[in-house]
């Protein structure tokens, strides 16, 4: 996986950056919040580490930030000062997971699996984007009119066929760009939104 670990501490960032690396990820690291988003900017990652105790900014600030501008983007959070408020806290803002200092090499491989599995994290930016897009359709459907669309609504809608709807819904393949913009106006939809989803 491509991840990217926020810490101001030198020597978590090094730790960090080893353990990762020996276990096969492309590791980034940042020293403040806006390196951080720097590094999103450059290149969206799929998972970033965050931790919660770094000075001047908190991690809870950084999280919200993350919430606004990347909704979609796998947190996992990492604090030295783990409490239960702090935990509810953390996943009131939608963070996948919360470790606490000091963790094995272990528990950080168990979280990491829970999120790529959770998260169709590690794989080729196509297949993310098929993945994602696949779920974006089915979510505006599903949520279309009091009781929701069926796939045979959204042929009626959109004139894209039943099963090359239900091929797009599973992720068994990328819409054309036609296919796609029929389909998000049918669903009243922004196919812009539903590749920022993506990560694209």
């Amino acid at each position: 996986m491509s991840i990217i670990a926020l810490d101001d501490d030198d020597d978590f960032r090094q730790f960090i950056t080893l353990q990762l690396e020996a276990d096969g990820h492309e590791v980034r690291t940042a020293a403040t919040p806006e390196q951080l988003e720097a590094s999103i900017e450059e290149r969206m990652p799929d998972l970033v580490l965050l931790d919660m105790q770094m000075g001047r900014v908190t991690g809870d600030q950084v999280l919200a930030t993350l919430r606004r501008r990347w909704p979609r983007l796998c947190v996992i959070v990492i604090t030295g000062y783990p409490s239960l408020d702090s935990m509810r806290q953390t996943f009131k803002q939608d963070a996948f997971d919360y470790l606490a200092k000091p963790f094995s090499a272990a528990e950080l491989r168990r979280v990491l699996a829970q999120a790529a599995a959770a998260f169709n994290l590690g794989q080729r930016p196509q297949d993310r984007l098929r993945a994602e897009l696949g779920r974006q359709v089915r979510l505006a459907r599903t949520q279309r009119g009091p009781t929701g669309w069926t796939l045979k609504d959204l042929c009626d809608a959109s004139g894209v066929s039943v099963s090359q709807i239900s091929s797009i819904e599973r992720g068994a393949h990328l819409p054309s760009l036609e296919s796609l913009m029929t389909l998000a106006a049918a669903l009243d939809a922004q196919p812009s939104t539903w590749l920022a989803a993506a990560g694209f």
